[in-house]
């Protein structure tokens, strides 16, 4: 038996479910049973029956299903799969943060650790971000830890003060990006799309600012796209509208996303590692601001 038909197996023994994220390899897209982004991710994580989730991604993903679904099983087939971003932010600020700014809510984005999560008012994801801090009654708003995320919101939300912890929290994925770029994508007649993640003066030289979900919705609005983001979005975006072009950076790489290969995925369904395992009062603390960013879609 080939390795796509292990995997098909092993998930009917171990009634497991594959969740995998916009910015996975080709090859790990067509083998999971939802592809999305952050917010999708956790929603489908929430709800899952089964009783093993395997999410391919990012050590904070399979955090959040954990902890929005902790009678289940979650497992990461790669160990050390983190987020540099996420690593930019530590619970110690949050907490300095809070004294130096009494009164101001806490928003910590999606991309980040379980323990900063349960230190926060309430997380985001880059599609709920504005919505997130638009519907929180202070005036002002701790947010971390992506600087240029905290930036789009404050675009957004004018009447709220952004406050971003660390100030220069950023994504080595969406900093690679330049303004010859996008003068380049306009001269080849491309539609361009960016992340929030990215700098500011790349969204304003692109012609919509989107998640990736976002990626997905707004596609039909134009022929040819220029997209500003982890290189393997446009995977997805193909596969949805085969008759669309879409252009894909190559230096635009997550390399921990790229680490779970089909062969690691069929081990990890056969030994079921690496389980993700938390602390009980930790998870019921970051629960609430997970919980509360799920009731917010946009």
């Amino acid at each position: 038996m080939g390795v796509k038909e292990d995997i098909e197996r092993l998930k009917k023994e171990k009634k497991a479910v594959i969740l995998a994220h916009n910015y996975q390899p080709p090859a790990i897209q067509d083998l999971a049973d939802i592809v999305g982004d952050s917010l999708e991710l956790a929603i489908k994580a929430k709800e899952a029956t089964e009783d093993l989730i395997v999410l391919c991604g990012v050590q904070f993903m399979a955090e959040t299903a954990k902890i929005l679904n902790p009678g289940k099983k979650v497992i990461l087939p790669v160990k050390d799969t983190g987020c540099p971003l996420a690593d930019q932010l530590t619970p110690d600020m949050i907490k300095e943060a809070r004294k130096n700014h009494p009164g101001a809510a806490v928003v910590v984005y999606v991309n980040s650790s379980a323990e900063c999560k349960a230190e926060a008012d309430v997380a985001c994801t880059s599609a709920n971000a504005a919505g997130v801090v638009r519907s929180l009654e202070e005036t002002e708003v701790i947010f971390g830890p992506d600087s240029n995320l905290a930036s789009w919101v404050q675009e957004q939300v004018p009447e709220k003060e952004i406050i971003p912890v660390p100030p220069d929290g950023h994504c080595p994925v969406h900093a690679v990006f330049e303004i010859g770029d996008t003068e380049e994508a306009k001269r080849l007649d491309y539609c361009i799309v960016c992340h929030p993640e990215c700098e500011k003066s790349i969204r304003d030289k692109s012609d919509f600012v989107a998640p990736t979900g976002g990626m997905m919705k707004i596609a039909s609005e134009a022929g040819r796209w220029a997209v500003l983001t982890e290189k393997d979005m446009t995977y997805r975006l193909s596969k949805e509208y085969p008759e669309k072009e879409f252009l894909a950076y190559e230096k635009s790489v997550c390399k921990d996303m790229k680490k779970i290969t089909p062969e690691i995925l069929r081990n990890s369904l056969e030994t079921e590692d690496y389980e993700i395992v938390l602390d009980e009062e930790e998870m019921n603390r970051a629960r609430g601001a997970i919980e509360r960013m799920i009731a917010i879609r946009s």
